[in-house]
């Protein structure tokens, strides 16, 4: 065991506060990060859970939402329905509309005014599946009772983290854009951040007048017979659309998707400001907590030169200390998230952790230890032998 280490471990309360500062720095940034990633996963989770293993978007998207135009033209369906390896062809349909929950105690003629209080009125977002357990717009999370529940007409399913916004709860009646719908089904997984979002089946969305049928259809969802082979079949799908539409296989898909979240800006200025106090803080305690951990020990540091050990080897002997200061700051950072991010999964917010972020945010951790263990190496100065003899 080095010398280094030895020190951090039968002196941490020395180090407890440059330890801590590093663990609350990486969570601030990681907090940040992890709730917006959340967010996204929010609202593609749907997608992301799907049996489909290609997705197909128009040629100027960059991502599913937020990266240009998705849609592509209804008549390039066979192209892709025509590959010899597809199997499953359906687009990403959708809607959205007023919702306004219905009180089963309200009285017409004499309302109630504590009831009135009650009515709520949101504006949802609607998404589609097909009523057929297995297809690809069906959610592989998605029970075959979810899914046959789904198949009457004007029955819809919505998040647990929705009810209370929505004022509903499991077999109430509900009016959506003038027509009544009723909440056959409970689902979980599904948070709605942002927008209440309820999910019907295409049928239905049909029946209520507001199915897709016009020349452009929303990003098609496909199924393959191998999924092994979806890169391949993604690339020959592409060459076959010759720029009119673009495959991409799932993994690519979500990928894309976590890129685009950071190109709002608003989102890149929070996680901007984050790093910065995140690292000036962390900076600053960690710096003042060797420096002063140094300075309790100058008399050891004394000795060790008065037997010869160099004033460079001293300084290493520092800087390891700095860096394994940083690895137990970045292990509690890392316990500190995995905290946060179980309490707000209970709380309905969905939090996630791309692991090339994370591992940024770890380097970055570790060199704020070190800079601040390279800003401490000054009271080195002090550890003169001759201090021995007083």
């Amino acid at each position: 065991m080095s010398l280094a280490l030895a020190t951090l471990l039968y002196e941490w309360r020395r180090y407890m506060a440059a330890v801590v500062a590093l663990a609350f720095s990486g969570l601030l940034v990681l907090a940040f990060v992890g709730m917006f990633m959340g967010i996204g996963k929010a609202f593609t989770a749907q997608i992301d859970r799907s049996r489909a293993d290609i997705m197909v978007l128009g040629p100027g998207a960059t991502a599913l939402f937020n990266g240009g135009p998705s849609g592509l033209p209804r008549r390039l369906m066979p192209l892709v329905i025509g590959h010899p390896e597809v199997v499953e062809v359906a687009p990403t349909d959708g809607s959205g509309g007023r919702f306004q929950n219905i009180l089963p105690t309200e009285d017409q003629l004499n309302p109630d005014p504590k009831a009135a209080q009650d009515r709520k009125m949101e504006f949802v977002m609607v998404r589609v599946i097909d009523a057929i357990p297995g297809y690809v717009t069906v959610p592989t999370d998605y029970s075959n009772e979810l899914v046959e529940t789904l198949r009457q007409p004007y029955t819809i399913a919505v998040d647990q983290t929705a009810l209370g916004r929505l004022g509903v709860k499991l077999g109430d009646k509900a009016i959506y854009n003038g027509k009544t719908v009723t909440v056959a089904a409970v689902t979980t997984g599904y948070p709605n951040m942002m927008q209440a979002t309820i999910v019907m089946s295409r049928d239905t969305l049909r029946m209520l007048g507001e199915a897709d049928t016009g020349p452009r259809v929303a990003p098609l969802m496909v199924k393959i017979a191998d999924p092994a082979r979806a890169e391949i079949v993604a690339a020959q799908l592409n060459k076959l659309a010759d720029g009119k539409f673009k495959a991409w296989t799932r993994s690519e898909l979500a990928e894309a998707n976590e890129a685009s979240m950071f190109k709002e800006q608003f989102i890149s200025i929070i996680l901007i400001f984050a790093v910065i106090m995140g690292g000036i803080i962390g900076i600053a305690i960690t710096w003042q907590t060797l420096r002063g951990a140094i300075m309790a020990n100058i008399k050891e540091f004394a000795s060790l030169r008065a037997l010869g050990v160099s004033l460079g080897s001293l300084r290493l002997i520092v800087m390891e200390l700095s860096f394994w200061v940083g690895v137990v700051g970045v292990i509690g950072a890392g316990v500190l998230t995995w905290a946060v991010a179980g309490l707000a999964s209970l709380g309905g917010l969905p939090m996630a952790f791309p692991l090339p972020l994370v591992t940024m945010i770890a380097i970055f951790l570790l060199l704020i230890a070190m800079l601040s263990g390279l800003m401490s190496l000054g009271v080195l100065k002090n550890s003169q032998p001759a201090d021995l003899l007083r």
